[in-house]
């Protein structure tokens, strides 16, 4: 079983531990979330949870869709949704809140979020490849080089690495340590980088 929880990335700042050391943080609004469905094997095909994070101006900027939604299941409107995993003897339903207080400090957890986005790149700037020498007019400098073969096979492989899109795709990092539990304002400070922009919706999960 996991637990997790849906937050807003406010940005990164820096506390002192126990030893005086500084420690940079980001500052995730861990909910307060809401239970919303609870899929189960025999209806859904797999056991999970599913959140919303509760907004602040009462759900206004939900969708009918979502509205509808959530009073299917009796529950507030909410317009961030997201799934959690959970074992069968999992007992949430809908209704039940989701807070910040369910995490510890000094434990691990993994963050998914979507990266920031960065337009089309070249593999330079998106692959670290190194180009060319800048000098003595060898006109190969931030070219991608050679893709393929000139006979046989006379095609370019699939999973070429080439210039394009970069970044705006869902990111996971593993084992990220939570430095500080605020449960009164139900905040949580976690060690090092998130993924996304300020404002950007995450969500925190803590395997059993």
């Amino acid at each position: 079983m996991s637990k997790g929880i849906i937050g807003k990335k406010l940005g990164m700042t820096q506390i002192f531990n126990e030893q005086g050391q500084i420690v940079p943080v980001t500052v995730i609004q861990a909910g307060p979330c809401v239970v919303v469905q609870r899929k189960t094997s025999a209806k859904d095909g797999y056991e999970a949870v599913q959140i919303g994070f509760v907004d602040p101006n009462g759900g206004k900027r939900a969708s009918k869709a979502e509205k509808g939604h959530c009073e299917k299941q009796g529950v507030a409107p909410v317009r961030v949704l997201r799934e959690i995993k959970v074992d069968a003897a999992d007992a949430s339903k809908p209704g039940d809140s989701v807070l910040a207080s369910a995490f510890e400090a000094k434990t691990k957890v993994n963050v998914t979020g979507i990266s920031k986005g960065k337009g089309f790149a070249g593999v330079i700037k998106r692959h670290h490849f190194a180009g060319g020498r800048a000098t003595h007019g060898s006109m190969f400098h931030r070219a991608p080089g050679s893709i393929g073969q000139s006979s046989y096979p006379s095609r370019v492989f699939p999973g070429m690495k080439m210039a394009g899109h970069m970044g705006d795709a869902q990111v996971t990092v593993r084992n990220l340590e939570i430095a500080k539990v605020d449960v009164e304002n139900n905040l949580l400070l976690i060690k090092g980088a998130v993924p996304g922009p300020k404002g950007g919706y995450i969500v925190i999960k803590q395997e059993a």
